[in-house]
């Protein structure tokens, strides 16, 4: 892969001693060897990794020599280039230093729908609208009204009006059963209620009888008992005549 810049990439061709003797690209991060030749950094290294020499003279070059050329990279990154997107109609140029802050903000650039599950690469420009149709949104109210919060699957089969009318049956259904709950246990109170009077009404009969009996014994005693007799003398009086 190549160290350097693109060719294609600048809106003029560069000058050619901004370009690297190993990728012929323009430089990117030169560094200096000893010998005064300058390479991409990364092309440089590649090199070194199988050779110790210089790509140009062969002068033997240790890494620890090798210089960051910081005034050629700041005059690179003021080379003039276009927008990556220029073939889908980006028509913007700028410094070379500024192209990563122009391409966060290209509208030609294709950007992946953010909805989870949607495949759809889309412009930056027309993200937005594309994110409204989206069949895979994020959450949105029903449309119905009903208030629930529904994902792009669950909008696929949502049907508040027969979740709601089922839920509503089943609750009728409910309030249904427990009304006959209700009204079988009214009528055992009923029935227990009515034996208890039934009871307690043979009870105070039952007491009544007892205390007349009570109350009268007496009386009846009494009235069979003639004044100044005694019961001895009333049931042995026929005992005597017979004797």
């Amino acid at each position: 892969m190549s160290g350097g810049y693109d060719l294609n990439l600048f809106a003029s061709p560069p000058d050619c001693s901004f370009l690297c003797s190993v990728c012929h690209g323009v430089l990117k991060r030169p560094v200096r060897l000893p010998c005064s030749h300058i390479f991409c950094k990364k092309c440089i290294l590649r090199w070194l990794a199988r050779r110790k020499t210089c790509p140009c003279c062969r002068k033997e070059v240790k890494r620890k020599k090798m210089v960051h050329v910081n005034k050629l990279r700041r005059t690179i990154g003021r080379l003039e280039v276009k927008c990556k997107n220029a073939e889908a109609g980006c028509l913007v140029t700028c410094p070379l230093a500024h192209r990563r802050g122009h391409q966060d903000s290209c509208p030609f650039e294709l950007m992946a729908c953010p909805n989870e599950g949607c495949p759809a690469r889309v412009l930056r420009g027309a993200l937005a609208e594309h994110r409204q149709h989206c069949q895979h949104g994020a959450q949105q109210h029903c449309p119905l009204g009903c208030g629930a919060t529904l994902g792009p699957v669950e909008r696929a089969h949502h049907n508040c009006y027969q979740e709601l009318r089922e839920a509503w049956s089943q609750r009728q259904e409910r309030s249904r059963s427990l009304v006959l709950g209700l009204l079988r246990r009214v009528r055992k109170v009923h029935h227990a209620t009515n034996f208890i009077r039934r009871q307690l009404a043979q009870l105070r009969d039952f007491l009544r009888e007892d205390d007349a009996l009570i109350v009268g014994t007496p009386q009846e005693e009494t009235e069979a008992t003639p004044e100044g007799s005694t019961g001895a003398e009333v049931w042995g009086a026929p005992g005597l005549g017979t004797l």
